[in-house]
């Protein structure tokens, strides 16, 4: 039997609305893509047509210097290895230890787990400060060490209010219950059957906290004093600022340096956003789908 295909025609005031729904998205675009673009673009070209404003779109006068500048210098690849030692070992250490937490608050049969998440979510809205925060670490002795990256900043309490929403929604009492009966312990339960029905708040937790770490320069700006446990923001930091910073006699000196000061800003910004970049198409699937069961539930 065959079917017969209706096809309904759109209103003159629909095509209207869909046009400039799609002007105005179009126009979205452009705004968010073009700065990547120009960055790029920036940092292929060369020192002095980018001082210059000759980069509009595409690369101007092909050059590799900025980049050159980084992969030779030995400070931005102890930098490098350290941010990714930050990042792989404190996203690790944040997402065990969020899980740990968020998982008993979301059962119901946690004695006192109200006042808990009360004590925890006033810290979201109060700290103590910076000066209270640095004596804390020191008197832990992690001045200097790697520990401070890791720990003091390990959980963030609206990670710790998702993952609990998460578990809420996605994880029944009846398997816990039925767990129980079997004789499961609450860690092999947390292990065997929580965490592998959790692969999407997981992947969020994960992406969050390594784009955190990732970027994050101000504490190791405070804890940190030997330059071989900087990460690669810091070593950038200090890069930019010696250049911009140099007492050169001669003037033409001086115009190269600047020169090549602004043509690594935009060196520094590709290298330093790659990771996130490559790392973020694998894991928005699940960013999506874990951000949204995760805040139907509070």
């Amino acid at each position: 039997m065959s079917t017969i295909k209706v096809r309904v025609k759109d209103s003159l005031g629909d095509k209207i609305f869909l046009i400039a729904v799609y002007v105005l998205l179009s126009l979205l675009l452009i705004v968010v893509l073009y700065p990547l673009i120009y960055v790029i673009s920036s940092s292929f070209s060369s020192p002095a047509a980018v001082t210059s404003g000759k980069v509009w779109l595409w690369p101007v006068e092909l050059s590799l210097k900025g980049y050159n500048t980084l992969i030779h210098n030995q400070k931005v690849v102890i930098g490098y290895g350290n941010s990714l030692f930050y990042t792989g070992v404190g996203t690790i250490i944040s997402v065990v230890l969020t899980i740990m937490i968020a998982y008993p608050l979301s059962r119901k049969t946690f004695f006192g787990k109200n006042v808990l998440m009360m004590l925890i979510t006033f810290t979201m809205l109060f700290s103590g400060g910076l000066i209270p925060t640095y004596l804390v670490v020191k008197q832990m002795g992690l001045i200097d060490t790697r520990w401070a990256l890791l720990i003091p900043n390990a959980i963030w309490v609206w990670q710790v209010i998702i993952t609990r929403s998460f578990f809420q929604s996605a994880i029944p009492d009846e398997l816990f219950d039925a767990s129980e009966i079997d004789g499961c312990s609450d860690f092999r339960f947390l292990r065997s059957v929580v965490v592998p029905l959790s692969k999407p708040i997981i992947a969020v937790l994960i992406l969050i906290y390594a784009v955190g770490q990732w970027n994050a320069y101000f504490d190791a700006l405070i804890y940190l004093k030997s330059a071989s446990l900087f990460p690669l923001q810091l070593i950038l930091r200090s890069i930019i600022i010696l250049n911009n910073s140099s007492n050169a006699t001669d003037a033409l000196k001086q115009v190269e340096r600047q020169q090549l000061a602004e043509a690594l800003k935009y060196s520094l910004i590709v290298v330093t956003t790659l990771p996130v970049l490559v790392i973020y198409p694998f894991v928005q699937r699940f960013f999506v789908q874990g951000m949204l069961v995760g805040s139907v539930k509070g």
